[in-house]
């Protein structure tokens, strides 16, 4: 038999009461904890720049010039990824486009390659043997002599950021009552009136939401700019990290400040949209007509050139290096390793450490969680450069803490760090998914809280746990600038292999390990995002 308190809710429902009693206390200093470790490496770094004293007016200077221009590139790709990913989630979402399905499939995929990889398959590509210069020398024609600076750097990070505003417009798109462009085409209006009047009115929140996590992402971007050569932000904090650490901190604390705004207006935003579901799984078809024509020509170029020139790019480049004898597959089994291993690793601490603060959240609603929710949230604002590297003169600055430098356990801590924010949705949902009214019957019936734990809390917070700490492998096994910085001495990942070739002229070497490293990502992918889509 079921017995339920009067104070608690029905059993059908999933949503806790806000009540600070029930339950054990122990979250709720857990949450304090984990809310000061999370804003240790932006702590740290501002304090740092304010203990520069008269010489921060001088490094301020000479940082408006890169935040001039980290500026700019953020603003014109989230500006272009806003547009872009609308349009394309428009036309898979609502148009009579051929082949929606696989179109919706290949539109995604553009996520498993990080924009690294997306930038140098671009310079191998137009190198003098490479595939566009191969290609565009049998029609007589010759490549461009440069490819570095601002719009190869735009062109890169646009393509391979839209599918966040993609996916943020699609799941929109779903939950929109179709009654309302019915009414709209009742009216009178077509296709496009409709889209302008009634639908795009209602996808701000969700462009703004997925542009600015694309201004965010383009802010920290370090791999891209560095191989393309476009001077940021980024490119100052690694260049001057050893040599001038004041203009390294200052400009690290420049990051942090832009990414905090970011961060704060992506949730004020958040919080006035409204939340408006779906009645029902219909939708409204547009029959695009003779526009049908470009709307194929335009989905195929993003894919083509999101997938297919980078892949073909990369595979030319590692067909030749496998054909002459240059190449050893052997060679990427330790790097592969070390990346399954980083990914697992740091997806099953981010879980441990972020479970505590979603039970205090979402049981206790207390003060210190949610403190330690913004923290863990600006984290992933933060970019992993920046961690890195406040991580590392922590480490060597610190008494007792000089052990932890080129370690393991210091490398786990940045990722985490910076990637905890993606679990920590997931462990609130997962702890909303066992009811207060289960909670308690459990209780009455079993006092041992272990066996509870194993048999009723797990049972049903295991799918939206691994659904989070898939997501923190994901980041991990792309991340690049943390890595560069801590990871041990031999510790090389597919990341930092990919890395060191470019650095070598090694194209070849490029190309596998890319080519490794995107199969990777593209199953993660797979996994964690295009079968949620299937599904939906």
């Amino acid at each position: 038999m079921t017995v339920v308190a009067p104070d608690r809710i029905d059993p059908a429902t999933t949503v806790h009461p806000a009540t600070s009693g029930s339950g054990p206390r122990w979250p709720i200093p857990v949450a304090g904890f984990i809310a000061l470790v999370f804003a240790v490496p932006a702590l740290y770094v501002t304090v740092r720049t304010a203990q520069l004293g008269s010489d921060l007016g001088d490094t301020l200077g000479s940082a408006m010039g890169p935040l001039g221009r980290t500026l700019l590139l953020a603003s014109t790709v989230s500006v272009t990824a806003a547009v872009l990913g609308t349009m394309l989630a428009w036309l898979v979402e609502r148009t009579d486009l051929p082949a929606a399905r696989l179109w919706r499939l290949l539109l995604v995929l553009p996520l498993a390659l990080p924009s690294f990889v997306g930038a140098a398959a671009l310079l191998a590509a137009f190198t003098n043997t490479g595939l566009v210069s191969d290609l565009l020398g049998v029609v007589g024609l010759g490549g461009p002599r440069r490819i570095r600076g601002f719009w190869p750097t735009w062109l890169v990070l646009s393509g391979f950021t839209y599918p966040y505003v993609l996916l943020s417009v699609q799941a929109r798109l779903a939950s929109l009552r179709p009654s309302l462009e019915e009414s709209a085409r009742l009216l009178g209006r077509t296709g496009w009136q409709t889209f302008r009047s009634v639908t795009l009115p209602q996808l701000r929140s969700s462009i703004l939401a997925g542009g600015l996590l694309v201004f965010l992402y383009s802010v920290s971007e370090f791999g891209a700019v560095q191989l393309l050569g476009y001077d940021t932000l980024t490119r100052v904090v690694y260049a001057s990290r050893i040599s001038d650490r004041s203009t390294s901190f200052t400009s690290a604390a420049l990051l942090i400040v832009v990414a905090f705004v970011v961060v704060a207006t992506e949730r004020r935003f958040r919080a006035a949209a409204t939340d408006e579901r779906a009645r029902g799984r219909a939708r409204n078809v547009v029959a695009l007509g003779r526009w049908r024509p470009a709307a194929v020509g335009l989905v195929g170029a993003v894919v083509t050139f999101t997938l297919v020139v980078p892949m073909l790019s990369l595979g030319v480049w590692a067909r030749r290096g496998l054909v002459e004898g240059r190449l050893d597959l052997g060679d990427l089994v330790g790097p592969m390793l070390n990346t399954m291993l980083a990914g697992v690793v740091t997806a099953a601490v981010a879980i441990a450490v972020l479970l505590p603060l979603a039970v205090a959240t979402v049981r206790h609603r207390s003060r210190a969680a949610a403190v330690g929710s913004v923290s863990v949230v600006n984290g992933f604002a933060v970019p992993g450069l920046v961690i890195a590297l406040s991580l590392v003169v922590a480490a060597l600055r610190v008494p007792g803490l000089g052990w932890l430098y080129q370690t393991f356990p210091l490398l786990v801590l940045a990722y985490v760090l910076h990637f905890g924010s993606q679990a920590l949705g997931s462990a609130e949902d997962a702890v909303r998914a066992v009811p207060a009214s289960i909670r308690e019957s459990a209780r009455l019936l079993n006092s041992d809280r272990s066996e509870r734990l194993v048999r009723v809390d797990w049972p049903l917070m295991r799918p939206s746990l691994a659904s989070g700490a898939g997501l923190v492998m994901l980041s991990t096994v792309k991340e690049l600038p943390a890595t560069l910085l801590l990871a041990p001495i031999g510790f090389d990942t597919l990341a930092t292999d990919v890395w060191a070739a470019y650095e070598e002229g090694f194209l070849a070497r490029v190309g596998l390990t890319s080519i490794v490293l995107v199969a990777v990502s593209a199953a993660l992918t797979w996994l964690l995002v295009i079968r949620q889509l299937d599904r939906r």
